[in-house]
């Protein structure tokens, strides 16, 4: 194995040498020259660094400013909230969702209303062909908005007409589709996708340009491919909603430049998605006179309090197994919610089917809709309905103790702006008596079987 070559440095004018010599012939500096080590310590291979050195990066402390990043507002109110206040150049992100959903709609409004603001928008479309996309475009009136339109999986013409024409905005639908001639794999495959994602982010970051992409998911709700690709990109957005239900949530799991966690509510119409300023008034503009079996949270959805409503059916089982079904919320939590109560307030689920619905097809994860969960059940299995305008949170231990949960303050406000008058929440959080809320504060599940359904 042939051996590295020794290279010789100086350390005025940087300027390479085969062998150490008291003078350097570029800049005469004397004793300036030094013999640089390789960059690896492996043997000379493929996947070894060898001798030659690279350029020294620049490097700053903590203390320096810079300016904000400046952001490009989409006029789609909604969406800037999840974006965490508009599109920032040079950034990578990356749409999920179940198949149908209105990911390429969503992103087609958006890409119309960032062209109107002076973006220079590209929509390159991997799956549809160019007059597809213009018959949706004409359904959703945006016929005449300045984006440039293409149909093309083919990775290095796509990267080429981007390095030429510089866009400002880039959408990208979708990376499975998308074919790298370097890989020797089906587009789609693992290889593909990590292949394609990489490039694209490397463009982003090379030319500034925005880039928005479109990502499958599989049949347990996760954006298909490798899971680097969410490593790569700066923002994961996925596109949630029920296809019974007219309403969508365009949820934030990652996002470098804001919160996670923030959720956008829009509304499927025949002309599109419309934004919905006040999803509270939405999940629950169908209540009406109070029934068994319901419970309104008051939850806090990244930034935004969200008030939903919990429903519950519990019914003699006529199996062995009774059944334990769930929409919107964790099956296991139910599951301890159900074993707390059975075992802390001595009321026993046994031989009981146990139904759990979200309203609205809104997904709940939050542990302060533990309380309002049991209160559901609780309603339903004695028959009785909770006063009308009442909400509940509340997180549940498994001792039954009843926790303080975070932002009381923003849930009871956001209560109070919908015309409820009373809250049930744990003992130990903040006072919220700006709200104007009559609040009755619980110490532990017992209480609240007692007090509130008088049994305990």
């Amino acid at each position: 194995m042939a051996r590295a070559t020794t290279s010789f440095t100086c350390n005025e004018c940087g300027a390479v040498h085969s062998k150490w010599s008291g003078q350097c012939d570029a800049c005469g500096a004397w004793n300036s020259i030094v013999e640089e080590k390789p960059l690896s310590a492996a043997p000379a291979s493929k996947g070894a660094l060898g001798a030659q050195r690279g350029r020294a990066i620049t490097l700053t402390d903590l203390s320096t400013r810079e300016a904000p990043l400046p952001r490009t507002q989409s006029g789609l109110g909604e969406l800037d909230r999840v974006l965490g206040g508009g599109l920032v150049p040079a950034s990578a992100i990356l749409v999920g969702g179940d198949p149908g959903i209105g990911k390429s709609t969503l992103l087609l409004q958006a890409a119309g209303h960032f062209a109107s603001r002076g973006l220079k928008t590209f929509y390159i479309s991997g799956e549809e062909a160019a007059a597809q996309v213009r018959m949706r475009a004409e359904r959703l009136g945006l016929s005449q908005a300045p984006v440039q339109l293409a149909s093309e999986t083919v990775l290095r013409d796509i990267l080429t007409t981007l390095d030429a024409e510089r866009p400002d905005l880039v959408i990208v639908d979708s990376i499975q589709t998308m074919w790298s001639d370097s890989v020797d794999s089906a587009p789609g495959s693992v290889s593909q996708v990590r292949a394609a994602a990489h490039e694209l982010t490397a463009f982003a970051k090379r030319r500034g340009s925005a880039v928005i992409l479109v990502g499958h998911v599989t049949k347990e709700g996760q954006i298909a491919g490798p899971r680097v690709v969410e490593h790569m990109v700066d923002t994961v957005l996925y596109f949630e909603g029920e296809r019974g239900h007219q309403f969508r949530i365009l949820r934030a799991v990652k996002n470098r430049f804001g919160p996670a966690d923030e959720i956008g509510v829009f509304e499927m119409t025949g002309s599109g998605l419309s934004e919905v300023a006040n999803p509270s008034a939405l999940f629950l503009s169908d209540r009406g006179t109070p029934a068994p079996g319901s419970a309104v949270f008051a939850g806090i959805e990244g930034t935004r309090p969200v008030l939903v409503e919990f429903q519950a059916l519990v019914a003699p089982s006529p199996h062995s197994q009774p059944r334990r079904s769930v929409v919107g919320w964790d099956g296991g939590r139910l599951a301890m919610i159900l074993a707390v109560l059975e075992s802390r307030c001595g009321i026993p689920f046994a031989g009981l089917d146990v139904y759990l619905n979200v309203a609205g097809g809104l997904k709940i994860g939050e542990p302060a809709a533990d309380l309002a969960v049991a209160a559901a059940l609780l309603s339903a299995r004695e028959d009785t309905a909770l006063p009308a305008e009442c909400v509940v949170f509340g997180e549940i231990s498994l001792s039954g103790a009843l926790r303080p949960v975070t932002q009381t303050e923003n849930r009871l406000k956001e209560a109070a702006k919908l015309g409820f008058s009373s809250a049930i929440a744990p003992a130990g959080g903040k006072p919220g008596g700006e709200s104007g809320l009559k609040v009755t504060r619980m110490t532990d599940l017992t209480t609240f079987v007692g007090e509130i359904f008088g049994a305990g």
